[in-house]
């Protein structure tokens, strides 16, 4: 019984500990998952609670699977594996069968799980939750109450301050297609033999009050009287998905930079802002100074977001703009606005708005990367 229950510790912990920590060490990505189940099921009203939800099930999930594996409160533990199962194991069943998203993000970006390979993962997991909860009276509790309860609230406030420094300085880890050291154009690639995805790409623009929907190859480029409003892709048919495959950097006027500046032998510094409109705007200044500073030094530098043409156009200075779909942009960066450095295609550096370097620590990097 003795080895059978420390069995079933090590499973059920390790992975509510490992859920809880992927995605506290991603946080941002639990909140655009959330965000995205919450518009799937008509809740779009709890997307301001996202970031809340998130800090509470990272924290739950990790606290949970620490009491159980390391036997500190072990009969509170196990009782919150059992009342998050409770939940996870209806509400994934729900997911297979409805399908509303692509994969669960119950490990985030670090390990994807189709909706039914999640479900059966749950039921898995529910026989040695299920043995621990049954058995709960007869394992031994190790430590005092004070000292348990003690442990437990501080693995729980370093839990929470790791999720901060993440979401102030980008994920420590970073799980996403265009980390650092990453070949966009290889990322890019479908293999030979392997069937490509086929969108349908439509843009909405806007004149004298009338919008319209217009494909690639008749959507009014070049003609300032139309307003850009969107950009909406539609998958016809379903491939092989390469890591990176919705990259398009695409002026308001409709000009497509993107080979230009992946193949672009200098240095290239993106400014990542999903929407501008949500960022502050002192981190956006301090972002456009940093393009004055690029220009100085003869680095390239771009302002890539998914706000309207007029919004962009407003601002009204040097900088280049370029529109991007949204989620592309969210998987570059986890940070509004962020920053990627790039050299012929290859992501050399990642920073977000609160360890954006000064003038004289960019021009040390990049002479360094000369």
């Amino acid at each position: 019984m003795k080895i059978a229950d420390y069995i079933c510790r090590i499973i059920t912990g390790a992975v509510f500990i490992f859920s809880g920590i992927v995605k506290a060490i991603d946080p941002s990505g639990t909140v655009y998952k959330l965000q995205d189940y919450f518009n799937a099921f008509n809740l779009g009203f709890l997307s301001d609670l996202s970031l809340v939800f998130t800090i509470i099930l990272c924290t739950a999930e990790f606290l949970a699977g620490f009491s159980v594996l390391f036997n500190i409160r072990f009969r509170t533990g196990i009782v919150m594996v059992i009342l998050l199962m409770a939940v996870f194991l209806p509400l994934t069943l729900l997911i297979a069968i409805t399908n509303p998203v692509s994969d669960c993000g119950c490990f985030g970006d670090a390990v994807k799980l189709t909706n039914w390979q999640t479900f059966i993962k749950n039921i898995i997991l529910i026989v040695p939750a299920l043995w621990l909860f049954f058995r709960r009276n007869s394992v031994a509790v190790a430590g005092g109450v004070a000292r348990g309860w003690a442990t437990l609230s501080i693995a729980g406030i370093m839990l929470i301050a790791f999720i901060f420094y993440n979401l102030r300085y980008l994920p420590v880890i970073d799980f996403l297609p265009y980390k650092t050291g990453t070949y966009i154009p290889d990322q890019m690639i479908v293999p030979e033999g392997k069937p490509a995805d086929k969108y349908e790409t439509t843009f909405i623009y806007e004149k004298n009050g009338e919008r319209r929907e217009f494909d690639l190859t008749s959507y009014p480029a070049g003609d300032t009287t139309w307003k850009f409003i969107d950009q909406k892709s539609v998958l016809v048919s379903k491939g092989y998905t390469p890591p990176i495959h919705d990259f398009t950097l695409v002026t308001p006027d409709g000009e497509d930079l993107t080979e230009r500046i992946l193949a672009s032998p200098g240095y290239t510094l993106l400014m990542v802002s999903k929407k501008l409109e949500e960022a502050d705007p002192e981190m956006l200044r301090n972002g456009y100074d940093m393009g004055a500073i690029c220009r100085n030094n003869s680095v390239d530098f771009y302002v890539l977001t998914a706000s309207n043409t007029e919004q962009v156009r407003n601002i009204g200075n040097f900088l280049t703009f370029l529109l991007v779909d949204e989620t592309t942009l969210k998987t570059m960066v986890r940070a509004n606005p962020g920053y990627l450095l790039l050299k012929e295609g290859t992501v050399l550096h990642k920073w977000s708005w609160a360890n954006l370097p000064a003038e004289e620590e960019f021009k040390e990097i990049i002479s360094e990367n000369h």
